[in-house]
């Protein structure tokens, strides 16, 4: 095999093969089992603690680089997570409602979400460093937003096409069961395919090698020095504050946004069905959201960080007022529930660019590489956390009383957002 391959032969798809595990974990799995009949707080609960391997992938990262090459990785946890995804449509649960969660099927499909979740981890590590080893600087530059573009694609595919297409499957059959196990079954053959694809496709190049000169007692020894500078930096405690609570009201919003928009009006939610959720969450927020973010890169690159904050948060934060507005009017309108949708998914993609550049900033220094990948488990705790408990409270209080508790979460984003200093002239571009 050449060591040498055109980009556009395998960065496309290795980046939808990021993406689609990723979706398929963390957001189908909330809108089938809530086709399912599972009640929110279990539901929640259930479905945020599989980001958990997102949450501790730093702790293994540093032997991805030692143990055998990125290309090895790569393809190993393809496998894996081929296997997984094609067992899924075969194990899955049947009945409906809490009774779902105490059938030892139930725990034979979390074991495979579980399987795949740790496996997309682990390929995330490795595709990243992979990027890096296989272009030179100019392509890496180059096809930067075409890895974004393929990702968010996956993004589209997963939340959107995968759940609308389980809806239309449900509508015509009656048989929420069999639309999910044909749904999962097509992308579970479509990530295999890619998976066959890459053995052929990604390159060899000559920097992608198993180390012969550092042990894994080395590399441990190393990974307790990365720990103990990152948790010694200066205002570690504020940074982790804000890590851990800048997005807090989103956390909670995007954990049952799902939820809302499908169970039936008279329990307070939309009554959608699933094919036009497929439409509105997983095409249209999507692609606010990217709109959101490429624009909150032009505008970070031309005020700084600093300058960026406050604008950003309130962006993260006040188009939280349109899931009130949909729970308090409850509309028919498809339009209307997509504009609201599309409102808070772009304000979260432009304020979600301060987040991601404060935790650039704060990784600055030695070991920037290894801090930035502990600043990002502090990211996936971030969303994990609030999921936990999301589902109960909703439960407890209703939709209208719980998009109202997200507003007085808002307080706490102006709260850390308010605490943490930063130099004025980062990020800005310059001239």
């Amino acid at each position: 095999m050449k060591k040498y391959r055109n980009p556009w032969a395998w960065v496309p798809t290795l980046y939808f093969a990021e993406g689609l595990p990723y979706f398929i974990v963390n957001n189908i799995s909330v809108v089938m089992f809530k086709n399912m009949g599972m009640p929110n707080g279990m539901l929640a609960l259930y479905t945020s603690l599989l980001y958990l391997p997102w949450v501790i992938k730093p702790l293994w990262s540093p032997f991805v680089d030692i143990l055998r090459t990125k290309r090895w990785w790569i393809k190993g946890m393809q496998v894996l997570m081929s296997l997984a995804m094609l067992s899924l449509p075969f194990l899955l649960p049947e009945g409906s409602g809490e009774a779902i969660a105490h059938t030892p099927l139930f725990f034979v499909t979390m074991s495979l979400f579980w399987v795949t979740a740790f496996a997309s981890a682990t390929h995330d590590i490795a595709a990243d460093g992979f990027y890096m080893l296989a272009l030179d600087p100019g392509d890496r530059a180059e096809f930067v937003g075409i890895r974004s573009t393929f990702y968010r694609l996956s993004s589209i595919f997963g939340q959107g096409i995968l759940v609308a297409m389980a809806g239309v499957i449900e509508t015509r059959t009656s048989d929420v069961h069999l639309a999910w196990k044909l749904t999962l079954l097509l992308s579970a053959v479509i990530f295999a395919v890619m998976t066959l694809y890459h053995t052929w496709s990604l390159p060899k190049p000559s920097e992608d090698t198993k180390s012969d000169k550092t042990s894994a007692a080395d590399i441990v020894r190393e990974f307790g020095r990365t720990f103990s500078t990152f948790f010694r930096k200066k205002h570690i405690l504020t940074a982790v504050l804000f890590m851990l609570l800048y997005r807090f009201p989103e956390a909670f919003l995007l954990k049952m946004v799902n939820p809302f928009m499908l169970d039936p009006v008279e329990q307070g939610g939309l009554g959608m069905s699933t094919e036009a959720v497929g439409l509105i969450y997983g095409t249209i927020g999507v692609a606010a959201l990217t709109v959101g973010g490429v624009l909150g890169g032009i505008a970070a690159s031309r005020w700084g960080l600093k300058k960026s904050l406050w604008p950003m948060a309130a962006s993260l934060t006040l188009p939280c007022l349109s899931f009130v507005f949909l729970a308090a009017f409850q509309p028919e309108s498809i339009w209307i529930t997509g504009a609201c949708v599309a409102l808070d998914q772009f304000g979260y993609g432009f304020g979600f660019t301060a987040y991601m550049l404060y935790l650039m900033y704060f990784s600055e220094g030695e070991y920037k590489t290894a801090h930035y990948s502990l600043c990002t488990g502090f990211m996936a705790l971030s969303m994990m956390l609030p999921g936990l408990v999301a589902g109960y409270i909703q439960e407890a209080v209703g939709y209208m009383s719980f998009f109202g508790f997200v507003m007085v979460c808002c307080l706490v984003t102006v709260a850390v957002t308010f605490m943490i200093k930063v130099d004025p002239e980062y990020g800005k571009k310059n001239k």
